[in-house]
């Protein structure tokens, strides 16, 4: 096959280049840049498509023995990755970008392209495994980013790869210094690779700008304090609420409801966290057909945790989920990620974008 293999500048898209040239594969590497400044160097663990990451991804590239080009998705990024983010905060929700990326531009954008300059597939170093078609769990559970794919669709998982989901991450490296790719001790990049100061709050102050408003007792209405918007705070916060010191009765407050239209924070106790039920839109079935009937599976809310068993159904292009135990700090704007019940429970059945939660049990 003609594979295209999108190479960050990191050890794990390096080593899984490396394998698909192994498996005898045509491959042609290509790095991303997605930032239209992008800076000379990385600070640490922090930022990406930086000059640095380009660089690595060729010398790489080059230890492989295979062509390498450099592509500009940069505008791309920006609107459906950026700009999502920012009017996601804007309306009181999480998002999670890493997602929004696979989902738009590493297998939407990326993968048009390769598809139509004669590329069978793309590879990728994130850590899920493929077999006939079903996404599943990495082995290495520390590194699993099956949650940030559970976007794709069964098209764009059909010419996706993931040839280094069965290794565990210090092997990877391991294997990297053995092919001697320069990048086997480079560091792993964190956060969100287009705030490198890794100050959320701050990038989304200077693009939103202030929208004042009222940290609100949830239980006695109360107005605690001031704040410049509810972009700077996210479901299940504790710390950074603005409020002096806990509760009367010594509690902790966490933020239980961002009411955007308003400019409310409510802060409450720990017990006002907990969600029994999810109503998800945007549905994506991994198979290409969404289930008849309720479905038993386990759901996930987060990259790492925010595991529980379920009961799913698809209703309306959109997915209800019933817990069988609750889960805390979900919030609208991250998505619900559905993995079979059974006793490996690492296949990915499908994905929701979480729209609204409610806090009674409804399962006996």
């Amino acid at each position: 096959m003609r594979v295209l293999a999108a190479m960050s500048g990191g050890v794990d898209s390096a080593v899984a280049a490396a394998r698909a040239v192994d498996a005898g594969h045509e491959v042609v590497g290509v790095h991303l840049a997605l930032s239209t400044a992008p800076g000379t160097l990385r600070t640490g663990s922090r930022g990406c498509c930086s000059k640095e990451d380009a660089g690595d991804a060729r010398r790489a590239a080059d230890v492989l023995g295979i062509p390498f080009y450099v592509w500009d998705f940069a505008d791309r990024f920006k609107e459906d990755v950026i700009e999502d983010f920012i009017e996601s905060y804007a309306a009181g929700e999480t998002p999670n970008p890493c997602l929004r990326c696979n989902e738009k531009i590493k297998f939407a954008a990326l993968a048009d392209r390769a598809i139509a300059l004669g590329f069978d597939a793309v590879a990728t170093g994130h850590y899920a495994r493929l077999s006939d078609g079903v996404l599943r769990r990495a082995v290495d559970a520390d590194k699993d980013q099956s949650y940030v794919l559970g976007v794709l669709t069964a098209e764009q998982l059909s010419r996706a790869m993931f040839p280094i989901g069965d290794t565990p991450k210090p092997q990877i490296r391991a294997e990297a210094a053995e092919r001697g790719l320069a990048v086997a001790d480079k560091p792993d990049s964190h956060d969100i690779c287009f705030i490198p100061s890794g100050d959320t709050r701050a990038f989304l102050g200077a693009k939103i700008g202030i929208r004042p408003g009222k940290v609100v007792d949830a239980d006695s209405g109360e107005e605690l304090a001031d704040h410049d918007g509810v972009h700077g705070f996210t479901i299940g916060q504790r710390k950074g609420l603005g409020v002096d010191g806990p509760a009367i009765d010594g509690k902790p407050r966490y933020v239980t409801a961002i009411e955007p239209e308003t400019g409310t924070v409510k802060v409450g106790s720990a017990e006002r966290l907990q969600v029994w039920t999810i109503a998800a839109d945007r549905a994506i079935w991994t198979s290409g057909v969404a289930p008849t009937g309720p479905l038993e599976c386990t759901v996930q809310v987060r990259a790492h945790g925010g595991l529980a068993d379920a009961v799913a159904e698809a209703v309306d292009g959109g997915i209800e989920v019933r817990l069988r135990a609750p889960l805390t700090g979900v919030a609208r704007g991250q998505a619900v990620v559905l993995y079979r019940t059974d006793p490996a429970g690492d296949e990915v059945l499908g994905s929701g974008t979480i729209a609204g939660t409610g806090s009674e049990p409804v399962i006996g």
